[in-house]
């Protein structure tokens, strides 16, 4: 029954008595059993379910669902749902421990709160006058409600466990603990944390505010706020960020780091200003995960062991390329670490510097103080070093020490947006290089994409149409054409979605002397394309559609992420 409060006419009945009933009427206490448990009741006037509880004549669960039928409720499992902090606020945490009560969400405009003694009429009607919106109610199991409870406030178990946490360092001082909005941002970290969003997306909407995370890359609505609340939480992020709260017409830029349930985070923090007011983004890094293992981040293994050669080699310019979000410096990571030994002198260059490594030298670009990529890469290569890694190629002068850095002996690692692997030498070559520089210090690049893998647990496996194979130009792969595909479907443990998880699909382009000739040539991406290929290497969509026959992906997804 979707009303506020609910009360049913069948309530009339004498409420216990028709508790009662109902139980045996679905056959989860005996008659027998209820004679006993009502007898008791007359005598020392304690609640007719607590009673069965005690007897262990009924489960919580089952007390539960009788308790739903005469109020004509549902009832809910609170170990699989996650409560939205926008929701949790709308009550007081006393009130909410007095009445056991639980906001858990918004749903078609109406605030649903989790009870565990629908018959309390009087506790119904003051949540929702305190909450100051129309109210659904859900009936939870009483054990699981008030484990809910502490978790929504953070209460902690006496043996340590208990729910997410956060602690912030530094916290500010103006901003004291007990007001709703902290409680709104350290549960909105903790459970973008528990969903592995790398961004949280906080904005105003014409009709208040949205919160949104990024998953897998895919970004999708998590919950609304009021303006109010939007307004306070984009305050109090501004500060921890050590940002200036009074500016609001100009973007900023911020970091800070939070422990969040034990597991140490780094944030940065950018704010944007709108025409609704400011947008607030959060990309989120846990450095408790340390570096990948380049065997893990999905390579074909013929194009790994290519991209294996490039690197290991003392001389020479290495280019990851992409999009942004796309896992570049993550690959330039692991191929660091691969090399990271005593007889090397590793020096880095970076905005901002994403992980520490151990016995490598890194830098942070701070262009306000006047240290920018390129006057970081001369002072880098008046410091003896034999690998540099430059955290991304943005100038025409940056990409010239560069490569001129390549030709004098070092190994330098760096990154670009380019489309594909073809395009970064053209790409170089407009940024006003010398094609001779570029033939001459280019020896290989990689460009990759992210793409979700699929739900081990719900994937589904089918034949593929003709007309599938033919939109993904399958043939012109090369590839044979799969008896078989996987789409994704959607189960628990993937959230809905169907997919868990993301890996790279790579293309490796060889800087070969044939591809030498067509970069000092000036010719086009295509015709480099083409010599590329004859020299094996294998496209993005290629790759992509290799890991889709072997079922690591879909089908859509490959042609999403390459298309």
């Amino acid at each position: 029954m979707t009303t506020s409060l609910g009360r049913p006419a069948s309530y009339r009945r004498d409420g216990q008595r028709y508790l009662g009933d109902a139980l045996v009427d679905a056959g989860s206490v005996g008659a027998f059993d209820l004679a006993e448990a009502l007898e008791e009741q007359a005598n020392t006037g304690e609640r007719l379910g607590q009673i069965l509880l005690s007897r262990e004549k009924i489960g919580a669960y089952g007390l539960a669902q009788g308790l739903a039928s005469i109020f004509d409720m549902t009832v809910v499992d609170l170990g699989t749902v996650v409560p939205d902090p926008a929701a949790v606020i709308r009550v007081p945490e006393g009130l909410a421990r007095r009445l056991h009560a639980l906001p858990l969400g918004f749903e078609d405009g109406e605030l649903v709160i989790a009870i565990d003694d629908p018959a309390n009429l009087t506790a119904l009607d003051d949540l929702q006058s305190v909450a100051g919106t129309t109210a659904r109610f859900v009936v939870a199991q009483t054990d699981q409600l008030e484990q809910a409870i502490d978790a929504a406030w953070q209460v902690h178990s006496p043996d340590g466990g208990g729910a997410a946490t956060v602690s912030v360092t530094p916290t500010p001082a103006a901003i004291g603990d007990d007001r709703p909005v902290v409680r709104f941002i350290d549960q909105l970290l903790a459970r973008a944390l528990n969903e592995q969003a790398s961004d949280i997306h906080l904005e105003a909407t014409l009709s208040g505010g949205r919160v949104r995370f990024r998953v897998d890359g895919m970004l999708h609505d998590v919950l609304t706020v009021d303006s109010a609340l939007l307004t306070s939480a984009t305050a109090r992020l501004k500060v921890m960020a050590d940002m200036n709260i009074a500016v609001r017409r100009v973007p900023q830029d911020g970091r800070m780091s939070l422990t969040v349930s034990g597991v140490p985070i780094d944030v940065r923090v950018g704010t944007l200003p709108t025409s609704l007011g400011e947008a607030v983004v959060l990309r989120l890094l846990d450095t408790s995960r340390g570096l990948l293992d380049i065997a893990d981040l999905g390579f074909n293994p013929d194009t790994l062991a290519r991209f294996e050669a490039a690197y290991n080699k003392p001389w020479g310019e290495v280019l990851v390329t992409g999009p942004t979000g796309s896992g570049k410096t993550t690959t330039l990571y692991a191929a660091v670490a691969k090399i990271n030994r005593s007889d090397q002198n590793i020096v880095t260059v970076e905005n901002p510097v994403e992980y520490q490594i151990d016995g490598i030298k890194q830098m942070q670009v701070a262009e306000a103080a006047g240290l920018t990529f390129d006057r970081a890469l001369r002072a880098i290569l008046r410091c003896d070093p034999d690998v540099i890694l430059v955290g991304e190629i943005r100038d025409a002068e940056t990409a010239r020490i560069h490569a001129e850095a390549a030709l004098t002996g070092h190994l330098v690692l760096s990154t670009m947006h380019t489309n594909d692997a073809a395009s970064a030498p053209i790409r170089l070559v407009e940024m006003g290089l010398q094609p001779y520089l570029v033939a001459s210090s280019l020896d290989c690049v990689v460009a990759q994409r992210l793409t979700r893998g699929l739900c081990l647990h719900c994937r589904e496996e089918y034949a593929p149409t003709e007309f599938e194979l033919m939109a993904a130009d399958w043939e012109l792969t090369g590839l044979p054409a799969p008896e078989s595909l996987y789409r994704h479907q959607g189960c628990p443990d993937c959230n809905g979605t169907g997919y868990r998880g993301r890996f790279a699909v790579h293309e490796l382009l060889r800087v070969t002397p044939e591809i030498r000739e067509v970069i000092l040539a000036n010719r086009s991406v295509e015709a480099l394309r083409a010599v590329a290929a004859k020299d094996g290497m294998l496209s993005m969509r290629a790759d992509g559609l290799m890991k889709a026959a072997a079922g690591q992906t879909s089908f859509e997804e490959i042609i999403r992420v390459t298309t």
